[in-house]
């Protein structure tokens, strides 16, 4: 695969995520964040091991079972502190901060552990992305900026780089798809035991079910597929990245689906995050270009 396709793949996949928000708003809010983030996991994770198994896709031998726990422990907490946080201070708030901070944790974890310095192309993808998410978000009415909801935002923003770096680590060694299963379906059996402790009336009513499907079939295993494939071919910061067109989505779907709208502050916020997004796909064009 080359490196621009592994981008654009991993943007599909990120896009994919920008929709988790505005369908979990359909989900009864009688429903725990924590059961939520369990249900999705479960759904998702089980239903595409139980496949994998039956087709024989998946050979445990040499499996690297310290990433995978490593990754599937990483999504069980990112599950209740990005559930919790869109609680407390809403999608914009929520996602805006989990997913825009994550860039720049994902960027110093490699840093720190795998001493490869930021390229400039980098730098200027992931400023111009952070500084749109700003910008998108800057001039929203009626958003209350919940202190434990920010914290529990960047906690996830962070867990979610650690995913990224220890998934790509996984699928280095193994199938993309074989290893959301593998991971998904531990981390499902991680927040199992919450669907228990934590309130869950209204998840098998109607909007419960088709919501907890959607967001275990089209935001988890398709959308992680994705992310997961293309994570071979590129840096798990590149990656990161770009799944800020997550906030990007779910700022356009906001105003397509909800009637919501966008002042010219934000969608100044919008062109830099496209912006962002179009120089770090473009820039794996190029090197390809340059290597051949």
């Amino acid at each position: 695969m080359s490196q621009r396709i592994a981008y654009i793949t991993v943007l599909l996949g990120a896009m994919l995520w920008g929709t988790t928000g505005t369908a979990q708003t359909f989900m009864p809010q009688t429903v725990h964040p924590l059961a939520v983030g369990a249900s999705r996991l479960a759904v998702g994770g089980f239903t595409l091991l139980i496949v994998m198994l039956l087709l024989r896709k998946i050979e445990f031998r040499n499996w690297p079972w310290k990433a995978t726990l490593s990754a599937a422990l990483a999504m069980a907490i990112f599950q209740y502190c990005f559930f919790t946080s869109i609680r407390l201070t809403g999608v914009a708030i929520g996602t805006v901060v989990a997913i825009g901070s994550a860039p720049m944790f994902s960027g110093l974890i490699e840093w720190f552990i795998h001493k490869r310095r930021p390229t400039r192309i980098w730098l200027t993808a992931t400023a111009m992305a952070v500084v749109g998410c700003i910008l998108l978000f800057s001039n929203k009415e009626g958003m209350a900026v919940h202190p434990v909801g920010v914290t529990l935002s960047l906690c996830a923003g962070l867990l979610f780089a650690f995913y990224s770096l220890f998934n790509k680590q996984v699928v280095e060694k193994v199938a993309a798809i074989p290893s959301v299963a593998v991971i998904f379906s531990a981390s499902a059996m991680m927040l199992l035991p919450f669907l228990f402790m934590f309130e869950t009336e209204g998840l098998l009513t109607v909007p419960g079910i088709s919501t907890m499907l959607y967001l275990g079939i089209a935001t988890t295993t398709i959308a992680y597929i994705l992310f997961s494939i293309g994570l071979r071919n590129i840096p798990s910061s590149s990656a990161v990245t770009l799944s800020l067109a997550e906030p990007l989505t779910a700022a356009i779907l906001s105003v397509v689906v909800v009637g919501e709208k966008l002042s010219v502050v934000s969608w100044s916020g919008i062109a830099l995050l496209l912006g962002g997004i179009l120089v770090l796909t473009l820039s794996g064009r190029q090197k390809k270009t340059v290597g051949q």
